[in-house]
């Protein structure tokens, strides 16, 4: 993997973003999806939920214009976009279970080949109490993207055959986004769309955890 160029987490937010189409309803996750709301281009309208109670968040704002009331359920500063709204915590909720977002967009440790997704615990000195939102979003949202990135910092995959983890949900990601590829869940697996400039089926291969196919229409590049 000499070649290859691993995206930063920032040209991972703008290559999500770039796939979101005009009008659609996203939810994005605690952690590193949450910045893709900073990626959207400005002429698309796509309207942002956080489930603590907004529904069309913007992009984070300048140090000097952070309110101290406006945050997503990461608790990091955002902004309001033109026609955007508060809401309670019950009907951000009823949002998400209504089957009203278009997509949430999770952060993961793991997902494995037939969709399941584990992104609340390793059961390593874990601080989280309990699996959360995450678990009404996985299964209330009528798409799950992923966004991660493609190995652990040991190299260990993180796209894998079956999930180690704890999981969040059964069988509800369709598209997975790391630092390495793009890439599809299908029936029959995982399914290549993209790999970054300069690496290799094999080289991605190595550090996957199951099968991997080649779209039709993957970008090689």
């Amino acid at each position: 993997m000499d070649r290859a160029r691993p995206l930063s987490r920032r040209d991972m937010a703008a290559r999500v973003a770039r796939d979101i189409p005009e009008g659609w309803y996203v939810n994005l996750g605690i952690g590193m999806p949450t910045s893709i709301a900073d990626c959207v281009p400005r002429d698309r309208e796509v309207i942002i939920h956080s489930e603590n109670g907004i529904l069309g968040m913007g992009p984070a704002p300048a140090p000097h214009a952070a309110s101290d009331w406006l945050i997503n359920a990461g608790k990091q500063h955002v902004t309001l976009q033109t026609g955007g709204s508060y809401m309670h915590h019950a009907d951000s909720f009823a949002i998400i279970r209504g089957g009203h977002l278009d997509l949430c967009v999770l952060g993961a440790y793991e997902v494995a080949e037939n969709g399941d997704i584990a992104n609340w615990a390793t059961s390593e000195a874990d601080t989280a109490p309990a699996v959360g939102g995450a678990m009404d979003l996985a299964v209330g949202a009528k798409r799950i993207w992923v966004m991660m990135e493609h190995t652990t910092k040991e190299g260990a995959p993180r796209l894998v055959h079956r999930c180690t983890y704890p999981l969040t949900a059964l069988g509800v990601v369709q598209r997975i986004y790391t630092n390495l590829a793009v890439i599809d869940v299908t029936p029959s697996g995982f399914r290549v769309i993209e790999m970054v400039p300069g690496l290799s089926l094999p080289d991605l291969r190595a550090q996957t955890g199951a099968p991997l196919q080649l779209g039709e229409s993957a970008e090689l590049r």
